[in-house]
């Protein structure tokens, strides 16, 4: 049995990617045997990380996205090896057209008939991005009624909060909660400190072990990286994702 991690999520810009990258990084840390796939046709970041082992699946033809492309992806997943992990990555351009795949071709049912445990991951994010994040979060929740859905909240741009309620209150979290497997809140943090530390990190794009033992990172950054990727690690063992072997 394969564990198998969509990242989806229709709004642009609110640090999928980044959950992509962090989600592969506490994989490894926890001797977990990674594949991932990167189906983002216009922001190919989890495969532009030349530490990790990222296939990039091109789904585009004469400007378009082709779903037919989407049939190599189903077929690697099927055939994922026992016990691995697998992250795919997808873009905000083409979150629709992977949706629609996914429930027209029954292509939850086949990895499920392959004894494979699937997981959405999903992001919601304070400020402006709020109202459309959660509007990406109910698509999902409404078109895959019976997968289990990892949310993390992103509190980077703005407090996660609507009238002073925070997302447990929120009318979303008590309409779908059943399907949320686990809510994994990023550490909040100082921007000018560990938001930029985290900017510049991911700008190199370099993983955290390189940041933290990087020759020219100043001890301040290091201490700060090290506390932050340790929050991480805490939050993802809590989240009951480490499957297999």
């Amino acid at each position: 049995m394969a564990t198998i991690h969509f990242i989806l999520q229709g709004k642009g810009g609110v640090g999928k990617s980044m959950i992509a990258v962090m989600l592969y990084q506490a994989l490894r840390h926890f001797k977990k045997e990674i594949l991932a796939y990167d189906t983002d046709p216009v922001n190919a970041t989890l495969s532009s990380f030349k530490e990790f082992n990222v296939a990039s699946l091109d789904i585009m033809r004469d400007g378009n996205i082709d779903a037919r492309k989407f049939d190599v992806l189903l077929e690697a997943l099927v055939n994922a090896p026992e016990e691995s992990h697998v992250i795919v990555d997808n873009g905000a351009s083409s979150f629709i057209a992977l949706g629609a795949y996914l429930a027209e071709n029954d292509f939850l049912p086949l990895l499920e008939e392959q004894g494979h445990k699937v997981f959405f991951h999903s992001i919601v994010t304070g400020g402006q991005a709020l109202g459309d994040t959660i509007q990406g979060l109910a698509r999902l929740a409404l078109g895959f009624p019976t997968s289990p859905i990892v949310v993390w909240l992103n509190p980077f741009f703005g407090e996660i909060a609507i009238d002073g309620k925070g997302f447990e209150e929120f009318k979303i979290y008590k309409e779908y909660s059943s399907q949320f497997h686990a809510l994994i809140a990023l550490p909040m943090g100082n921007k000018a400190l560990i938001g930029k530390d985290l900017e510049e990190l991911f700008a190199k794009r370099q993983s955290f072990e390189a940041g933290i033992n990087g020759s020219s990172t100043s001890i301040a950054v290091k201490a700060r990286l090290r506390r932050y990727w340790n929050q991480i690690l805490s939050c993802v063992g809590q989240a009951d994702l480490l499957y297999g072997g």
